[in-house]
């Protein structure tokens, strides 16, 4: 099993206005820091991406009635990363929650830097849509 931290932010507003807000692959680049110097390309079931260490093919969720926007992220090297990305009903609000796993070959402090990354990238997203 990977070691793996759950990330999240409550975020004041309805689960199905932020999960209506970005759920769409063209929306990540706007919080996901991976992907904001990219222009994402659909190609057949997935889409295509400029990675911060190169090409990435993504696959994503479809839509759906449970708030799930998890995506596979193939590098070209090594398996497919699994992103698991819910954003979860809490009273009016919401929490938005990100499952990170550390891949075998990342060191701790790779696995710290990437943690933050995706702490930005949550604040990046209550801020799109608060």
């Amino acid at each position: 099993m990977l070691e793996s931290r759950v990330l999240s932010i409550a975020i004041a507003k309805s689960w199905k206005e932020i999960y209506e807000a970005v759920w769409r692959p063209e929306v990540f680049p706007k919080w996901a820091a991976g992907l904001s110097e990219s222009t994402l390309q659909k190609v057949g079931a997935t889409w295509k991406a400029q990675g911060p260490a190169g090409p990435v093919t993504i696959r994503f969720s479809d839509h759906n009635d449970f708030g799930v926007m998890d995506h596979y992220v193939d590098t070209g090297q090594g398996p497919e990363i699994y992103v698991p990305l819910r954003v979860i009903a809490n009273a009016d609000g919401a929490e938005v929650q990100l499952t990170l796993f550390r891949q075998p070959a990342m060191t701790e402090q790779q696995f710290a830097a990437d943690t933050e990354l995706v702490r930005r990238d949550l604040k990046a997203l209550k801020a799109l849509v608060e």
